[in-house]
């Protein structure tokens, strides 16, 4: 009962603090800005015990009018690094030729299990990158955050908490950023999502907007993948709640507009957690998923898996059975309406009527041709997936590198499957119509560049945010 009182009392504070705060801005002077002004952000999660009140980068001097903010993305597959700077309308302002400073390194810090220190001294290469972009004068009041997601999700134990309080320790010792006490953390797939969306929507100029005139996102990454679009008053009102877990429904306001986002993370979903998966279903045998004389064994999350290809090499049709099983498309629905493993699909409606699809979606469509690889944005279908999946799972393993140059060798084996479960999780999975337009999207065009559609982007317009108004989640 304190702990919910507690909870009441925070909600009614941060609520009167939002209120004060545009009391204020609507009673100043104000200057002309562009479309992207953020002048509040604020996302409140229905369930008290989910509300955390943030306040970072709250001491930039009053006489700087360049916010610097410092985002690292511990993904599955690598560990990568974001720079950006904003105005004080919250807009990006170039650094050097491009409007952020990005670069990676592999593996991730989940493949670091057994030794916490190496995973953390693998993020030293990109620190130096980040202060090598920012003004070492401004240094101690740009915000920095870890962000690791599916991948330290799935470890068993401590492992993820140690490795993570290894960054923590490392970020102390060598940086001089500004490091909050929840700044170095496992990102729950909601958050992820969220940021998401805020990020390609802030990208595309549509934050401010009514929420038919927004989009939905899709991302595949290793581990998960997230779904998030914004949704009705109405549907939001009769929104379900889940049994555990995090509610389905966040409410935002984002440039002075109420939105309700469904956002929803299937972890375990990730195109390599799902080859996981779908190998898992054929066990010993040999699997049909897999290109035709192709005998090896796949690793994910420390667990072996036989990826032997079956005696009558691979098969769209049957793979997709089996993608189908791997997703639980038959599993019991408790909701109107379902994607997959019993999950609710939100409803559905205008907000995901223009869909944005990221991460492998793109790679994968680039690496296998039916995309300019070059490109940082596309239009395509779910059915260009089938027909990719389709040539693919009639090519013999040892003709595949001719077949598909583009794709890594460490891949070939598995582009059959990949391909078959990227359509099956679009139609099977999430409901969308083979001849629906889809945006295959890595960057997004801003001002006079190209940004990364990342959710670091959402995270930092968040932490540089916050140097204005206080940040609800």
């Amino acid at each position: 009962m304190q702990s919910y009182r507690g909870s009441n009392l925070l909600l009614v504070l941060a609520t009167l603090l939002l209120i004060s705060f545009i009391f204020y801005v609507n009673k100043s002077p104000r200057t002309p800005s562009s479309y992207n002004s953020l002048k509040v952000y604020t996302i409140a999660h229905r369930k008290l015990s989910h509300t955390l009140l943030i306040s970072t980068y709250a001491d930039v001097s009053s006489d700087s009018s360049t916010s610097y903010a410092v985002i690292f993305d511990a993904g599955s597959s690598g560990s990568r690094v974001h720079v950006y700077d904003f105005d004080s309308n919250l807009d990006l302002l170039p650094l050097g030729d491009e409007l952020e400073i990005f670069e990676h390194v592999e593996p991730g810090l989940s493949s670091y299990a057994d030794n916490v220190t190496a995973a953390a001294e693998s993020l030293i290469s990109l620190l130096e990158v980040a202060e090598a972009a920012v003004p070492e004068d401004l240094q101690s009041s740009t915000p920095i955050r870890v962000g690791a997601t599916a991948g330290l999700r799935s470890l068993s134990g401590n492992t993820s908490e140690e490795i993570l309080e290894a960054v923590r320790d490392l970020l102390k010792e060598r940086s001089s950023f500004k490091l909050e006490s929840d700044a170095v953390a496992v990102l729950d797939g909601t958050q992820e999502g969220s940021y998401l969306w805020v990020a390609i929507n802030y990208l595309l100029g549509n934050l401010g907007k009514e929420y038919p005139n927004t989009v939905g996102v899709v991302d595949l990454g290793g581990g998960s993948v997230q779904m998030a679009y914004a949704i009705s008053e109405t549907a939001y009102s009769n929104a379900p709640t889940p049994s555990d877990g995090e509610d389905y429904v966040k409410q935002t306001y984002l440039n002075g507009t109420e939105y309700f986002l469904y956002v929803h993370s299937y972890l375990g979903y990730g195109l390599l957690a799902a080859r996981a998966g779908l190998l898992n279903v054929t066990g010993d045998s040999g699997s049909p998923c897999i290109l035709g004389g192709y005998n090896g064994s796949y690793v994910y999350s420390e667990i072996t898996y036989n990826a032997s290809a079956s005696s009558s090499g691979s098969s769209v049709d049957e793979c997709r059975n089996i993608a189908d099983k791997a997703l639980k498309i038959s599993e019991t629905c408790a909701y109107l309406n379902c994607t997959f493993a019993g999950v609710w699909n939100g409803g559905g409606g205008d907000g995901v009527s223009n869909l944005y699809v990221g991460s492998f979606f793109f790679d994968r469509a680039g690496q296998v041709g039916f995309v300019n690889a070059s490109d940082h944005i596309a239009k395509a279908y779910p059915s260009d997936f089938e027909a990719a999946a389709k040539l693919a799972c009639q090519t013999k393993f040892e003709d595949a590198a001719s077949v598909f140059p583009g794709v890594d060798e460490s891949d070939l084996p598995y582009i059959c499957l990949d391909l078959v479960y990227q359509y099956s999780l679009l139609v099977d999975g999430f409901g969308l119509d083979p001849s629906q337009e889809i945006t295959l999207v890595k960057k997004i065009k801003y001002q006079d560049g190209w940004v990364e559609a990342a959710w670091p982007l959402g995270s930092a317009i968040e932490a540089v945010s916050s140097s204005s108004s206080t940040a609800e989640l």
